[in-house]
C-alpha cells in the first residue's frame, strides 16, 4: 500500500502556500499564490480577507493536481499569519477589509487598556500586534461594523470555516478554530485555554461572534465533501486544528525541548522556546503551544527582513526588493560595527522588551565617510543586537539557557546576516533544512493528529531536518560586545523623544506638511 501524505497550508501575510508532505517532512508537491497588502493610511495595514480563501483554494488545487495519487492525502492542517482578523456577516462575507498584525492604528487603545491584568490573563504585553486593541479601536471608530458582525474570525477560523462549509455553506455542528490560533487575538484566558469574558468586554466583542475552540493537534472537523471534490481530493479528510506560523515554525524546526529555540528571520524576527509552565512578563509574549497544554515564550521585532527589503527597495542599485549581490558583498567587506554606525530597528514600533507603539527607527553615528554599504550592514547588525537583548531577557526570566538555536527565514539564507547573528549573540546557529518550515510544523500536527504514527514531539523531532552550522568568531564577538553596550542605550535615551514625536503626529489641525491647516 502507498504510504500516507498530509496537506499543510500556510496562509502568511504575503502568500498562501499549500505543501503536501510525507512522514519524514519532505515536500512532495507544493504551490504558492501571492497576497496583496493594502496600506490605506499611516500605520494601517489591511487585506481583502476573501483573497485568503481564494489564494488558499488555488494553491491546494495546484499542489494536489501534481500528485500521482491524491487519495494518499490522509489529513490537512492550517498555519497562518497571527493577530490578523476580519469581521463577517451571516453569509461569511467581510464587512470591511481585514486588519493585520502589522497595523498600528490603536495606539490610544493600547495606552488605555494595556494593563498588567491584561498581560497576566492573555500572556501578551501591550503592543500593536494583539487584535484586542484593534478590535477596541473598531468598537470606538466603526461600531456598526464590529457590533453588527455575525462573526469575528482570525485567519485559521476563516479558512477552517470555508474548508468545512461553516462559512458560505450549510455545515452542521459548531464553527470552530484552534486554541493555538485564536490565542493570538489576545482574547483568551491563556492558562484555561478559554475565551475571557473580561478581555472580550475590553475589546467590545460578544462571545456569540467567536468560534468554538479545539486544542491544537485534535481533529477540528472534516473537509466538506463538495470542498474536497473541488480541491481534487477523492473524499473528505480530517482537518486537524493548527496553530500560528510562529509556533508552527518551532514544530517544523524540531524545537520542542527545553533549551531549544527557533529563530525566524523573516519579515519580522521571532525567537521562541517551548515550556510546560505558564509564565507572563515583558521579556516575552506567551502563546498556546503544541502539544495542547504547553506554551511558547516568544520575543518579537516587527522589522527584520522588512528592513533589508525596505533599504534595497528605496536605496538599492537595482529595482525591487530582490537581494543585491554587490551590496551584500560590499557590506560583508566592512569591519564589524560598520565604522561605529548603529541602528535602532524600530521601523514598525518597538516590541520585546519595551512594547512601545510610539517608538521609531533611528540611525546613529552617521558621518560623511559612511556609504550605502555601511548603512545596510548597520541595519543587519541592529536586528542582531535586538536578538541579543531578547535572549538575555528570556533567559533571565525563565532561568533556562538557550543552548540550541534553529534559524530559518529569508535572513538566515544570507551568509552575511547569519554570521552577523552568530557573532553578535556569541552562539552557534543551526540552519533549518528547507524553506517552508511553518508548513512543516502544520504537517507535524496533521500527521500526529490523524493518528498516522507518533505524538507531536516525536513527529516534530523526526520531521525537523537541520542543515549547516554557523559558528561565531571570537574576535568579532568581542568587538560586537563592546558595541552592544552602546547600542542598548539608544532606546532609553530616545524614549521621550519618540513620545513627543507621537504627540505632534497625533495633533489635530496639522496638514501633511506639518504646518497648521
Amino acid at each position: 500500500m502507498s504510504t500516507p501524505l498530509v496537506l499543510a497550508v500556510d496562509c502568511s501575510t504575503t502568500a498562501a502556500k499549500a505543501v503536501v508532505m510525507d512522514g519524514a517532512g519532505r515536500p512532495v508537491a507544493s504551490a504558492s499564490t501571492p497576497l496583496a497588502l493594502d496600506r490605506p493610511g499611516p500605520g494601517r495595514h489591511e487585506q481583502d480577507a476573501a483573497t485568503w480563501w481564494q489564494a488558499t483554494r488555488r494553491s491546494i488545487r495546484e499542489a494536489v493536481s501534481a500528485l500521482d495519487e491524491p487519495a494518499r492525502v490522509a489529513a490537512a492542517c492550517l498555519t497562518h499569519q497571527r493577530e490578523s482578523f476580519v469581521c463577517l456577516d451571516r453569509d461569511g462575507e467581510a464587512l470591511r477589509p481585514a486588519v493585520l498584525w502589522l497595523d498600528s492604528r490603536a495606539g490610544a487603545e493600547i495606552a488605555e487598556l494595556g494593563t498588567d491584568r491584561v498581560l497576566a490573563l492573555s500572556g501578551k504585553p501591550p503592543d500593536t500586534t494583539p487584535a484586542l486593541y484593534k478590535l477596541a479601536w473598531l468598537a470606538r471608530h466603526e461600531p456598526a461594523v464590529l457590533h453588527g458582525a455575525a462573526r469575528v474570525a482570525e485567519v485559521h477560523g476563516y479558512l477552517a470555516g470555508h474548508l468545512t462549509r461553516h462559512l458560505g455553506g450549510h455545515a452542521t455542528g459548531p464553527w470552530a478554530t484552534s486554541t493555538a490560533s485564536a490565542d493570538s487575538l489576545g482574547l483568551l484566558e491563556l492558562v484555561e485555554g478559554t475565551w475571557s469574558a473580561e478581555l472580550l468586554g475590553l475589546a467590545g466583542v460578544r462571545r456569540d461572534q467567536l468560534p468554538d475552540l479545539v486544542p491544537p493537534g485534535e481533529v477540528l472537523g472534516q473537509l466538506a465533501p463538495e470542498i474536497a471534490a473541488d480541491l481534487g481530493l477523492p473524499g473528505p479528510i480530517p482537518l486537524v486544528a493548527g496553530l500560528g506560523d510562529g509556533q508552527a515554525a518551532g514544530l517544523g524546526a524540531g524545537a520542542v525541548d527545553a533549551g531549544t529555540a527557533y529563530l525566524n528571520l523573516g519579515t519580522s524576527m521571532v525567537l521562541g522556546t517551548p515550556t510546560s509552565t505558564y509564565l507572563s512578563g515583558n521579556a516575552f509574549r506567551t502563546l498556546a503551544g503544541a502539544p495542547a497544554g504547553t506554551f511558547v515564550l516568544e520575543t518579537v521585532l516587527n522589522a527584520a527582513a522588512y528592513l533589508a527589503d525596505w533599504f534595497r527597495r528605496e536605496f538599492g542599485a537595482t529595482a525591487g526588493a530582490a537581494p543585491d549581490p554587490a551590496l551584500e558583498a560590499a557590506a560583508a567587506a566592512l569591519a564589524p560595527g560598520a565604522d561605529c554606525l548603529l541602528v535602532l530597528p524600530y521601523w514598525n514600533a518597538a516590541q520585546t522588551p519595551y512594547w512601545d507603539p510610539a517608538a521609531r527607527g533611528a540611525i546613529v553615528g552617521l558621518t560623511g565617510t559612511h556609504t550605502r554599504a555601511h548603512v545596510y550592514r548597520a541595519l543587519l547588525e541592529g536586528v542582531a543586537f535586538e536578538l541579543r537583548l531578547h535572549l538575555e531577557g528570556l533567559e533571565q526570566a525563565t532561568r533556562t539557557p538557550i543552548t540550541s538555536i534553529r534559524a530559518m527565514g529569508g535572513g538566515s539564507r544570507s551568509p552575511l546576516w547569519a554570521q552577523i547573528v552568530a557573532d553578535v549573540t556569541g552562539r552557534q546557529l543551526r540552519l533549518c533544512d528547507g524553506e517552508e518550515i511553518s508548513a512543516r510544523g502544520a504537517a507535524v500536527l496533521a500527521w500526529a493528529g490523524a493518528g498516522l504514527g507518533g505524538d507531536v514531539r516525536e513527529v516534530s523531532r523526526r520531521m525537523g531536518a537541520l542543515g549547516g552550522t554557523i559558528t561565531p568568531d571570537a574576535a568579532r564577538a568581542a568587538r560586537y560586545a563592546r558595541l552592544f553596550a552602546v547600542q542598548r542605550e539608544l532606546y532609553p535615551g530616545l524614549r521621550e523623544v519618540f513620545a513627543r514625536l507621537a504627540s505632534v503626529t497625533d495633533q489635530p489641525g496639522t496638514d501633511e506638511s506639518g504646518t497648521d491647516g
